[in-house]
């Protein structure tokens, strides 16, 4: 857990940023792809000698990915040519058979995840593999109680507020029923492309966030936990990215730029005393060939 020392002004909350890129695989997707595959095997649904597939926009998969070479299961990936080419490539790195559909105009939006989700759904049949179904897995939601778990012991109790970027839904869920459980006063912010803004009840549309912003309202999305929602531009996500590199030394992703716009301005309306826990999602490593790094 980081304290952020030179974007956040004096007047500010203090901001501390959870950094999940230390998992193995260098995302804090190596949660729930570790979540998914224990449960399927606990109750059947992945046998001995079985195989996965899934849908991704790229960290999930290098995450099963390494889960599933280690566990010894054949595993076939869906993404996109949306995505970076660095979580392609590491995803083969791990021996992933990877399918690509392509997408409309280089961004995500709702038709590319629902053409993901047919054509992971088409090897499934074929193929006869267990589809994690990442947008639906509720399987992953103790394991993000566990991260909330960590939030509160690592903060010593004193959160005022979490932020987090929405893909599948399953981490601002699971964190915010954990924190929620300590304190219910504790705020929960959720950041969605202001491009795409479906679950503040405005229309889908393409962006270039990586890992969120699906395009519809995910299964596992609950607006009961939910007491804001927030939205960030691509351009934005992009900015407060490469700033995080280079005044705070961190490289991350621009899911992890989203986080940190939202967590500046909810630090900016606590004011001081007060304390906004939000996550560094993944390393930068997996973006360097993307607009975030490559017009640097």
């Amino acid at each position: 857990m980081l304290q952020l020392r030179q974007l956040v002004p004096d007047d500010h909350a203090r901001v501390l940023l959870k950094l999940e890129y230390e998992n193995p695989s260098g995302s804090m997707k190596d949660r729930m792809a570790l979540a998914m595959i224990e449960a399927a095997e606990k109750n059947g649904r992945l046998k001995p000698g079985g195989s996965v597939v899934e849908y991704t926009g790229g960290s999930t998969g290098v995450s099963l990915a390494l889960v599933c070479r280690v566990k010894g299961y054949p595993l076939d990936i869906v993404t996109s040519d949306a995505f970076s080419l660095e979580k392609r490539k590491h995803m083969a790195a791990f021996g992933a058979r990877i399918t690509l559909v392509k997408s409309d105009s280089g961004g995500m939006d709702e038709s590319l995840t629902r053409n993901m989700i047919k054509a992971a759904k088409h090897i499934q049949q074929e193929e006869g593999s267990y589809l994690t179904d990442q947008l639906r897995n509720a399987d992953v939601l103790p394991h993000y109680h566990e991260l909330g778990t960590e939030i509160w012991q690592q903060t010593g109790g004193q959160v005022d507020a979490f932020v987090q970027s929405v893909g599948t839904g399953g981490s601002i869920r699971g964190v915010a029923e954990s924190l929620k459980q300590h304190n219910p006063n504790i705020q929960i912010i959720a950041v969605e492309p202001s491009e795409s803004p479906v679950l503040s009840g405005g229309k889908q549309g393409a962006h270039k966030i990586e890992g969120i912003g699906a395009g519809f309202v995910v299964p596992l999305w609950n607006p009961e936990l939910i007491d804001e929602v927030m939205g960030v531009s691509t351009s934005e996500a992009i900015e407060m990215t490469r700033r995080l590199a280079r005044e705070e030394g961190v490289f991350a992703g621009t899911s992890t730029g989203s986080n940190l716009l939202v967590a500046l301005r909810k630090a900016r309306e606590l004011g001081p005393g007060k304390t906004v826990v939000t996550l560094m999602v993944d390393s930068g490593m997996k973006y360097l060939s993307t607009d975030v790094y490559s017009a640097l």
